[in-house]
């Protein structure tokens, strides 16, 4: 039987914690943020249709530009204002923020301070 990284097991209690806290609806949907030791992504999910509103990532040809790198601040940054452009399109303004266990700090920090600049609100 593999091995479970205790890390790991961590990071899926205290996302699942949150996500029993927290459902995204049409009015208010939930910004969700995903992050891999190469890029970071992140979607506007509305639970009760069961879809994704808007969503963007740091592999993204217009989001990651002429960043140095794709694992850095700056690119959580570019991914924060992207997603916020594209939720105020689809019409929406108020969501709630999943940081999906990950600690409110570093790039998901920098991720949700860029979309609050777009004019997202939670």
């Amino acid at each position: 039987m593999a091995k479970v990284n205790p890390r790991m097991q961590q990071l899926r209690r205290r996302h699942n914690r949150v996500r029993r806290k927290i459902r995204g609806e049409s009015d208010c949907p939930r910004l969700c943020v995903y992050k891999s030791l190469k890029y970071i992504y992140a979607q506007v999910i509305d639970d009760r249709a069961g879809h994704t509103v808007a969503s963007a990532s740091s592999r993204e040809a217009d989001v990651k530009g002429d960043l140095p790198s794709t694992k850095s601040v700056d690119a959580a940054k570019a991914v924060g204002a992207a997603v916020a452009a594209r939720a105020k399109e689809q019409g929406v303004g108020k969501v709630v923020f999943d940081r999906s266990g990950y600690s409110y700090h570093g790039r998901v920090k920098a991720l949700a301070d860029a979309a609050r600049e777009g004019g997202l609100e939670f």
